[in-house]
């Protein structure tokens, strides 16, 4: 895991087409705002851990 340090207003990149800004720190949360292609899906932990789930039912019927 690549661990970085980064301030409000500040940049990285994630190749040529993703870019995350942190937006805000403001205790122990951090908004950020994430720029990249719409065929990019970008989905929370919690949401993506879903979807996988919803997935595996599905392929098991």
């Amino acid at each position: 895991m690549l661990i970085l340090k980064r301030r409000a207003g500040e940049n990285l990149r994630i190749g040529a087409n993703v870019s995350v800004t942190i937006l805000e720190v403001k205790g122990n949360q951090v908004r950020i705002g994430i720029n990249a292609p719409k065929s990019l899906p970008v989905h929370r932990e919690e949401i993506y851990r879903r979807i996988q789930k919803e997935q595996d039912m599905i392929n098991e019927d």
